[in-house]
């Protein structure tokens, strides 16, 4: 299209010019009508135009001004995604545009407000999915090895109608025992999920922790034949939520009893718990993840049961006004522990 429609000061200059013109044109034949032509009616012709050039230059100026601080809010709306400041100090020739101006910097601010909250929930979904994925790719992992067993235990039983009676006793032990590890799962999951949703609730009772102990140690010595697990100390009064206390336990004592060989010793000293094993111990490197939910290294298979294990025990401990402290150094073993 050749038509361009004109600035601001290009229209009003167009305007005042054919209407002083046209005004001028008229005042130009009355002078001469009435006046006749003389030197007092050409003086006063010529002062008269110079009278309406100095108008319409006051009114192109004016007009510039205008266009000009038009263009400044037009710049900023233009371009208010990669605008990060806009100038406070702009002098304004009208109140009006002083207040535009005003206006726009709140509603830039707004927008740059929504702008982050959209980033960082951006950012947050995007964890949320990449943790989702761990989750899925970890239970797949940590379900194989159980599923797996079973499976191939219950297609002996039934290919091998004549398998004598303690070879089946003892597959079908294998299948109870890992149909406990994945019940065992689940139930970290459902108690995990419980407190990403908020659902998780204290329901605190006072008890004496030490027999909760000591039948959390009775029930791992069934599970870990052979080893040992020694408790010292007389225990203290908690005021706590004594299903969540008991996961908190059986997590720390089972973890020490997976990555070590030797005697587990549970230490009660004051109000202080600790779990202390000889075992492969966590290297530095990992000493602040292992406590991450999914967190999961190859070192030492030191996968910490999907990454939820101790996330679920720091957070429980957390919901109680507590935190859990690891020591631990690689191959010398590890010391877990918590005060009330």
């Amino acid at each position: 299209m050749l038509y361009r429609k004109p600035r601001l000061s290009e229209y009003i200059l167009a305007r005042v010019v054919t209407v002083s013109l046209g005004l001028y044109f008229l005042f130009f034949i009355a002078t001469l009508f009435f006046l006749g032509s003389n030197r007092l009616t050409w003086l006063t012709l010529v002062f008269v135009a110079v009278a309406f050039a100095t108008f319409i230059y006051i009114v192109y100026r004016g007009t510039k001004s205008v266009q000009k601080e038009l263009s400044i809010v037009n710049k900023y709306l233009a371009n208010l995604e990669e605008t990060d400041v806009i100038d406070y100090e702009t002098k304004f020739f009208a109140k009006e545009f002083e207040q535009i101006n005003e206006n726009l910097i709140k509603v830039l601010k707004k927008y740059k407000k929504r702008e982050e909250m959209k980033q960082k929930y951006t950012s947050k979904l995007k964890l949320k999915n990449r943790q989702r994925s761990d989750m899925i790719s970890a239970i797949a992992h940590e379900f194989r090895n159980p599923i797996a067993a079973i499976m191939g235990y219950a297609q002996t039983l039934e290919d091998d109608k004549d398998l004598n009676e303690a070879m089946r006793d003892r597959f079908l032990s294998k299948i109870n025992t890992n149909s406990q590890k994945i019940e065992n799962l689940l139930k970290r999951l459902i108690l995990w999920n419980k407190f990403e949703s908020g659902d998780a609730r204290l329901e605190k009772t006072k008890f004496r922790i030490k027999p909760m102990i000591d039948t959390v140690c009775q029930d791992l010595r069934e599970k870990y034949k052979g080893r040992h697990i020694i408790v010292q100390g007389e225990g203290f009064d908690v005021d706590a939520d004594r299903t969540l206390m008991e996961v908190v336990i059986k997590n720390l004592i089972e973890n020490a009893l997976k990555y070590s060989d030797e005697d587990v010793v549970v230490q009660l000293e004051g109000r202080r718990l600790s779990v202390v094993d000889k075992g492969v111990g966590i290297s530095e490197e990992h000493l602040d993840k292992v406590t991450k939910k999914f967190y999961r290294s190859g070192t030492h298979n030191w996968d910490n049961s999907m990454g939820l294990g101790l996330s679920i025990v720091k957070t429980i401990l957390s919901l109680h006004g507590s935190y859990l402290k690891i020591q631990s150094k690689e191959h010398e073993g590890s010391t877990f522990s918590f005060e009330m």
